[in-house]
């Protein structure tokens, strides 16, 4: 979590984030590259057990995520209990969330509120704003047959 953690604090001195911006700080902070490059930016690296990337949206918008727990679908393509895998990913979420609210983005951290659409799209969430930027950390499985993720993700809003 630690690789996590720096990544972020790293990315938090960078107006506006960009993709290059990002991919730099990776690379700086030697996470392995993916060889998954778009638009001349590498947006898949990895960090012992951490996963990260990198998105592009319209308008400049930028998203820099990190999955830090995932726990595979088993052998029949889905969970034979799927509770069971949700409650495991609330408890990694959990144990994960002091390492945020304790470390030195403490102090530039709002609590935001959650939207419908967060709802739809996590199990269990926790958002935050981090200096006009949305910091969320939560419980996420984006269809039946994938894996149940924790996953944080640091999204720079795009021009409106």
């Amino acid at each position: 979590m630690a690789a996590v953690i720096a990544m972020l604090e790293a990315l938090m001195g960078h107006a506006p984030l960009t993709a290059e911006a990002a991919a730099a700080r990776f690379s700086a902070q030697e996470w392995i590259p993916g060889d998954k490059v778009r638009g001349g930016v590498e947006t898949s690296w990895d960090k012992g057990n951490v996963g990260g990337w990198i998105q592009t949206f319209g308008g400049g918008a930028v998203s820099v995520s990190f999955f830090v727990w995932i726990r595979d679908v088993d052998e029949s393509g889905y969970f034979d209990d799927v509770d069971a895998v949700y409650e495991q990913g609330e408890q990694a979420l959990a144990d994960f969330l002091p390492a945020i609210e304790e470390s030195s983005l403490a102090g530039h951290l709002v609590e935001a509120e959650q939207t419908e659409a967060d709802k739809d799209e996590f199990i269990r969430l926790k958002k935050w704003t981090l200096d006009g930027r949305t910091l969320t950390a939560g419980v996420i499985q984006q269809d039946a047959d994938l894996p149940v993720m924790v996953v944080v993700a640091l999204e720079e809003p795009g021009i409106a």
